[in-house]
């Protein structure tokens, strides 16, 4: 029986090149000069820290046009509150979401079930939904329906089987 994967991912190496470019370009340009302001890559998260919440929507927003031009949805960052740090400066913590969660997968499996295609069967598989179907056109058919439905992560879709 066809069959494919729905999948949630994030490149990592271009999330390392997007961070490591951008943490090149807060240190070349002027209105960030003697700010000090850092963009860290941890492990799952990436840590920014400046002078005042201005600087940070700036830090925020080259970070953001960085992964852009990677191709990295914006779906895969969620970012935290600002907090306050020493000597009068900020830091925001922005986690990286890879991954279906299980509340992700039954919204996913509620979704694929409302469709109403005949001899259509979702099953969660660890971190990923497995769809499977007695046809190849519903399969396309659940593909296209949950592109243009937003799940609030980035999906990828493959495996696909006939």
């Amino acid at each position: 029986m066809p069959s494919f994967d729905i999948t949630s991912e994030v490149d990592e190496q271009e999330i390392r090149n997007a961070v490591d470019q951008a943490s090149r370009e807060i240190t070349n340009r002027f209105d960030f000069k003697n700010t000090d302001s850092t963009i860290e890559l941890g492990t799952n998260e990436i840590t920014m820290n400046t002078q005042s919440a201005d600087k940070l929507r700036a830090l925020r927003q080259v970070l953001e046009e960085k992964m852009v031009k990677r191709q990295i949805s914006m779906k895969a960052v969620d970012y935290g509150k600002v907090e306050d740090a020493a000597g009068g400066r900020v830091r925001q913590v922005a986690a990286l979401v890879a991954g279906i969660s299980s509340e992700k997968a039954k919204d996913l499996n509620k979704f694929i079930k409302a469709l109403g295609l005949k001899g259509i069967q979702s099953q969660t598989q660890g971190e990923s939904v497995r769809v499977i179907a007695k046809k190849r056109d519903d399969l396309q058919a659940v593909i296209t329906a949950c592109k243009e439905h937003d799940f609030g992560i980035p999906l990828q879709f493959g495996n696909f089987r006939d």
